[in-house]
């Protein structure tokens, strides 16, 4: 597979690069290398080869698959601003809303009966 200039140009548009005329013979060069490269890598029989994750034969160190607390609650709620109980300690989102409701918008004008 070989790229031409337009072609070259064409590519350069849609990953939107500038890419001047006077360099555009390089970049066709370049692109014709790497695809040559691309097909030198066809050419290796691979069908015998497992696909692999590391160079080495390594198998991952297995533990047993139990529900845990993890044993760590003093250092969890060592970081937290305010713990009671063994929980964190948040402020309630439902009395926040309310009181932030209250005063961010302006109650609605009774005129003869009806809201506007």
């Amino acid at each position: 597979m070989s790229i031409d200039e337009s072609t070259a140009a064409r590519v350069a548009k849609l990953a939107r690069i500038r890419v001047e005329d006077d360099v555009l013979p390089a970049m066709v060069t370049e692109f014709n290398t790497i695809l040559g490269f691309i097909e030198q890598l066809n050419e290796v029989d691979v069908d015998d080869v497992e696909p692999m994750t590391l160079v080495t034969p390594q198998r991952l160190k297995r533990r047993a698959d139990v529900v845990t607390d993890g044993n760590q609650q003093a250092r969890v709620l060592a970081n937290a601003p305010d713990a009671r109980e063994g929980f964190f300690v948040v402020p309630k989102v439902v009395e926040w809303w309310q009181t932030w409701t209250s005063w961010a918008w302006p109650k609605p004008v009774m005129r003869c009966g009806r809201e506007r």
